[in-house]
């Protein structure tokens, strides 16, 4: 039984000894921290502000006191005590607030101040200390760079200095991490010439919502503007800022920008030349064509608007079918030119005729009620018909149906194919009235008995006969 006790004790002083589940070691949790209010006017009567901590742990709180620090705008400092409200004091109590109040005084720097409140320890009965570390508040609003501080104004105003905007993206001796580098690169720099527009939000990135990028320039001779963007006018230097206006909640920020403008860029022309036209023979096939030279000694390479008749690739021309090809040519924008105009140049890919046979009676009456169409065209291929006089007749695929008297233009058309040209008839068939049969009448006899009878084929009825 000694031995046993002993062993405990060599266990429990060399830290060895297990720990029951009761007493696992955790750290102090912080229950809450708050401070109100979180926002002072120095002008006012009330510049009071009260602190409340509260921290939990299972087997109490080691700590009567910590300390609440602000660092201010100019790393100016504040600071209180925060007490243990529990008396007498408890060092068991497995949950202990502690408070405390800050009296600002009204000579003090506005702005927002950062708050840490000293590590707070749970009670060593567990067999064991742990600290919560350095407390800091949770974000309570939504000014950026102040989520979390007390906010000091004076007058309404918090004269936060901040970086509103980093930037811009040109300078690449900044060093400054984008948040959205998709957006801000370097890719695409600003082009320093006569007659181009600087617009700040392509190189600038804004970092506080709400705030608005403004430009200004103190050279509008070089360089003008609407405050919104900048508009290169002449050549020699450009002063400007780009900056964001002073506001209720953050200081003016701005950064001067001097550059040099030159000339405007020229618009270049091209040299086209002419494709002669081709023929739809062994199609599909590729033919070459002339280069288009850029202004600074590149090849322009043509774009084909028709993609069904030709493709265009590098220098040469793939023909798929027959019809006009179509080509463009343009010369992209550079630093120094403008993009050329849109140039076009077009040729035929000249396909076989073909001939169509259509023939109808050169007139039909309307008592036919419809009629079958016949064409055949020399390339084969399907005919299809239409008419435009639908008040007289109508067409349904090869069935032309009779409406009334008059003229019915109707047209048989083969839509041709890669190699064959599409070939077309028109005839005018002329629709005549019905005309109505003649009626006769004769006298039948049957003994002392007559009967007339009358119709376009009139007979006498059994047992008579006609009357000569």
């Amino acid at each position: 039984m000694k031995l046993k006790s002993a062993l405990i004790a060599a266990l429990l002083i060399t830290g060895l000894m297990p720990i029951s589940v009761s007493h696992a070691s955790v750290k102090p949790v912080i229950e809450s921290f708050t401070f109100t209010p979180n926002e002072i006017e120095l002008m006012s009567a009330n510049t009071k502000v009260a602190f409340e901590l509260i921290v939990s742990h299972p087997s109490g709180i080691r700590d009567l006191t910590t300390i609440a620090k602000l660092i201010g705008p100019r790393n100016n400092s504040l600071a209180t005590v925060l007490t243990r409200i529990d008396s007498p004091v408890n060092s068991s109590l497995p949950k202990v607030t502690f408070q405390g109040i800050l009296d600002v005084s009204q000579k003090i720097i506005n702005g927002p101040y950062d708050i840490t409140v000293d590590a707070v320890e749970n009670n060593s009965s567990a067999g064991y200390q742990y600290s919560t570390g350095v407390i800091t508040p949770k974000k309570i609003r939504d000014i950026s760079g102040a989520e979390s501080a007390l906010l000091i104004r004076n007058n309404g105003e918090l004269n936060f200095v901040y970086d509103t905007f980093v930037g811009p993206t040109h300078n690449t001796s900044l060093g400054i991490s984008y948040n959205n580098p998709t957006t801000f690169n370097n890719d695409n720099p600003p082009i320093w010439k006569v007659r181009e527009t600087y617009d700040p939000k392509k190189y600038f990135e804004l970092r506080v919502p709400n705030e608005s990028l403004k430009v200004s320039t103190s050279t509008p001779l070089i360089c003008s503007t609407d405050g919104q963007m900048l508009t290169l006018v002449a050549i020699g230097n450009c002063t400007f800022k780009v900056f964001t206006p002073k506001s209720k909640d953050y200081a003016l920020k701005e950064v001067t920008q001097v550059v040099s403008i030159t000339s405007a860029r020229t618009q270049p022309k091209l040299v086209m030349s002419t494709i002669t036209d081709q023929t739809s023979k062994n199609l599909p096939k590729t033919i070459e064509i002339f280069r288009v030279v850029g202004p600074t000694g590149e090849y322009i390479s043509p774009k084909s608007t028709k993609p069904t008749v030709c493709i265009a690739n590098g220098f040469y021309v793939q023909i798929i079918s027959g019809g006009t090809c179509n080509l463009t040519f343009q010369s992209n924008e550079t630093t120094s030119y403008l993009a050329s105009d849109l140039y076009e140049v077009s040729f035929e890919i000249l396909r076989d005729p073909q001939t169509i046979s259509f023939t109808t009676p050169a007139s039909i009456s309307l008592s036919a009620k419809t009629f079958t169409l016949t064409a055949t065209a020399s390339g084969g291929g399907v005919i299809t018909y239409a008419t435009t006089t639908t008040e007289t007749c109508s067409i349904a695929g090869s069935t032309l149906n009779l409406i009334k008297s008059g003229n019915c233009s109707i047209s048989a058309t083969q839509a041709g194919t890669s190699r064959l040209a599409p070939v077309s008839s028109t005839v005018i068939l002329v629709i005549t009235e019905s005309t109505a049969p003649s009626k006769t009448s004769i006298i039948c006899i049957k003994g002392m008995k007559t009967k007339k009878v009358s119709g376009t084929n009139p007979k006498c009825p059994t047992g008579y006969k006609v009357k000569r």
